[in-house]
């Protein structure tokens, strides 16, 4: 993680030459400015979210209700950054369900990673099932991660704003100088079932590993 202007940042881990709104499976990571904890805090191993985590909480899975194309599978809300998995499926491909039952109904007090679908392992980035092809620089290219994330970050922080005006707290709105989150987001692209897996149980334990977390 480095910093610019004296500020950390995510650097990009983009793979060259792939399309970000093709079929796959992702791992991101999109973080608060300066890495500020004002998400919720850990206790006894477990995430326990302020009110803006909740917001945040809830839009996420709000933006997975307005695309279709897109399906969560483990996240896990953080004191200053969420982790998921997230996966483009734009051939309207069915994933078994089996194992979701307990996870449409969430606290928003006391939030677990949520397993949203039991999935085969991902394909290979060099598989017909995972198109690849070269990725415009600088151009946010419809039902990709860049325009999810996009729309994901607005609608935090328009929601978190509204908040603030309700309940009249002191403190700045967020804007183009006073960010709620930072501009770039770290996305990877699971090239496998090992790398899945490994993935999956990294975010799993993530608040029982917070101590030694790089985000902290």
């Amino acid at each position: 993680m480095s910093k610019f202007n004296s500020k950390y940042r995510i650097e990009s881990n983009r793979m060259p030459g792939w399309d970000y709104s093709g079929n796959g499976y992702y791992f991101i990571t999109p973080v608060i400015q300066n890495m500020k904890c004002i998400l919720g805090k850990i206790e006894n191993g477990e995430m326990i979210l302020s009110d803006f985590g909740k917001i945040a909480n809830n839009e996420w899975h709000k933006s997975f209700k307005m695309r279709k194309e897109l399906i969560l599978d483990e996240y896990i809300m953080m004191p200053n950054h969420l982790h998921a998995i997230v996966i483009i499926n734009k051939m309207g491909d069915s994933h078994d369900d089996s194992h979701d039952d307990s996870h449409d109904s969430h606290d928003d007090s006391h939030v677990q990673t949520h397993g949203r679908a039991s999935l085969h392992s991902p394909h290979s980035p060099h598989s017909p099932q995972s198109p690849q092809s070269p990725h415009p620089n600088c151009i946010r290219k419809p039902k990709s991660l860049s325009s999810f994330m996009a729309g994901y970050k607005s609608a935090v922080t328009t929601k978190i704003d509204d908040f603030i005006d309700s309940h009249n707290l002191p403190i700045e709105k967020f804007n183009r100088e006073n960010k709620f989150w930072q501009s770039n987001y770290n996305d990877h692209v699971i090239r496998d079932g090992n790398e899945y897996w490994r993935i999956k149980n990294y975010i799993k334990n993530n608040p029982k590993n917070w101590n030694e977390d790089k985000f902290r």
